[in-house]
């Protein structure tokens, strides 16, 4: 399970920060159709937020995955 929630806090992670970036500076426009905020209808408009909040979403979900890991190994 640990692997899993670690798998999907690197790919919030990585869609937030790439939304992010293509919304700003229009890098990746190759990829337009495979982030999460382009591909939601009714986020039109707050791309640059959805992409910030997915990405700390990500890095939440990484630190809860951490800190479990070490809870279990008595740090």
């Amino acid at each position: 399970m640990r692997m899993v929630l670690t798998l999907l806090g690197w790919l919030l992670l990585l869609q937030g920060v790439g939304g992010l970036l293509n919304t700003l500076f229009g890098w990746w426009r190759w990829a337009h159709d495979l982030l999460v905020v382009n591909r939601l209808p009714f986020l039109e408009g707050y791309e640059v937020f959805a992409a910030i909040v997915i990405g700390v979403l990500g890095f939440v979900l990484l630190a809860v995955v951490d800190s479990g890991k070490n809870a279990e190994s008595g740090r």
